[in-house]
């Protein structure tokens, strides 16, 4: 067998070959022909845009529960961004005096425990001492969750 040599044309229809294929390989880097510089750019097809459950913003909504002196409510606002409640707070609407310290005490420990949670999941049970208030604030957290639909 006898090589033949390889002429200037032959290589360059090889490079050409090379470099289409280059092209088609997943992830593969691609000359920015308006950069100058030879700086790269990716093929790589990004991640997908994130899709929210809620939409992003401050809800109030009234939830009421059955306590030992009647029903008794409690007013929630909060906060949601990309669906993790940032920030919440409570007022309490309670006709009788031990409710309303329950709801005060409920009052001042919510945030620590709704805080950073994903509004989806986010349901409490005794908070502070306080299992009847969390009732009525599920109950407006159902609200909320339709109002954010």
């Amino acid at each position: 067998m006898t090589s033949r040599p390889v002429t200037p044309i032959a290589l360059g229809f090889a490079a050409l070959g090379m470099i289409s294929l280059a092209g088609c390989a997943p992830g593969s880097a691609i000359a920015d022909p308006t950069s100058g510089s030879g700086s790269t750019t990716s093929s790589t097809p990004s991640a997908p845009a994130r899709t929210s459950a809620f939409l992003d913003g401050t809800y109030t909504a009234d939830g009421s529960y059955q306590a030992p002196s009647g029903i008794e409510s409690i007013t929630v606002e909060l906060t949601v961004v990309d669906d993790v409640v940032t920030a919440v707070s409570t007022s309490g609407h309670a006709t009788d005096h031990e409710a309303q310290e329950f709801q005060t005490l409920f009052s001042s420990a919510i945030s620590s425990e709704a805080v950073g949670a994903d509004l989806a999941t986010l349901s409490v049970t005794r908070v502070a001492g306080s299992s009847l208030t969390s009732n009525g604030f599920n109950s407006a957290l159902d609200d909320i969750r339709s109002q954010a639909a």
